[in-house]
């Protein structure tokens, strides 16, 4: 998985792509869960709520360093408005699959508008 890759899924909420770069394992640790989300399958549902709340036209990535097997992409966004700053830190595997991502999201009013639209993402989505 290289970056260039990501930017072309979070652009066209490529929900098909993001399944096929997931690995199987991967984790998912967000920034209002206490426990780390494990699995491919419960990754890709985080990340497919996430592609629909956060990845609106306001959506855009900042700054970014990259380096072997890892990346952190600083965000922003808005919910309503709130304006929301985060970052993506993401792992990938030799194989080029993701298998850790990582999201740090501020201010804390940032954090709730995004808890509370993914919560009805995710409820609406199982």
């Amino acid at each position: 998985m290289n970056t260039a890759e990501w930017h072309r899924i979070v652009t066209q909420r490529d929900v098909q792509g993001l399944a096929q770069i997931l690995d199987h394992h991967a984790v998912f640790y967000s920034p209002i869960l206490h426990t780390p989300q494990k699995g491919k399958n419960v990754v890709l549902a985080y990340l497919r709520a996430a592609l629909k709340v956060l990845g609106t036209d306001q959506f855009r990535y900042l700054r970014e360093a990259s380096g072997d097997h890892l990346s952190v992409l600083e965000f922003e966004t808005q919910i309503d408005d709130i304006m929301i700053n985060g970052v993506d830190i993401i792992h990938w595997t030799d194989a080029g699959k993701i298998d850790e991502f990582r999201v740090m999201i501020r201010p804390l009013k940032a954090i709730e508008a995004v808890h509370a639209a993914m919560k009805a993402e995710l409820t609406r989505g199982s």
